[in-house]
């Protein structure tokens, strides 16, 4: 017969069992439980100067002015921030996709999005092995 502390024991194993399983043959969970211990991190920014650039509209000089910040783990933003070989790696990417665009796609929600979504693509293979966790715009005009 097993005592009142070896039931306890027994079924606080079988619990922390249960809840380290549980998620294993699901990827969607396990993904989802990644993303939210990567959102509680601490986050740093880097930020960068304002980015100008000509857009590729035909007929007629259209111009992108956009300010970017890049949220990474705060310890990865001290020191990306303090090379700047890494930092003008990073910007450069960034222009050249932003030379890219268009002002018919980047003045409709979706347009800002895939921009966000590309520029984070761009900086996390610039900065890697720092991962980029999110793409903030501070300023975003597009002058016709």
């Amino acid at each position: 017969m097993l005592s009142a502390a070896g039931v306890l024991l027994l079924g606080g194993g079988a619990g922390a069992y249960w809840m380290t399983t549980r998620d294993a043959g699901n990827p969607a969970a396990a993904a989802e439980k990644a993303a939210a211990k990567k959102a509680a991190a601490p986050k740093g920014v880097l930020a960068f100067e304002p980015f100008v650039v000509n857009l590729t509209d035909g007929g007629g000089a259209r111009f992108l002015r956009v300010t970017v910040r890049l949220l990474v783990a705060a310890e990865e933003a001290e020191k990306l921030s303090k090379d700047e070989v890494a930092m003008a790696r990073t910007r450069s990417a960034i222009l050249e996709l932003l030379a890219h665009q268009s002002s018919d796609h980047l003045v409709t929600a979706e347009g800002k999005a895939e921009l966000k979504k590309e520029i984070l693509e761009h900086a996390d293979k610039v900065l890697a092995p720092a991962e980029v966790d999110d793409v903030l715009f501070s300023d975003f005009l597009v002058q016709f």
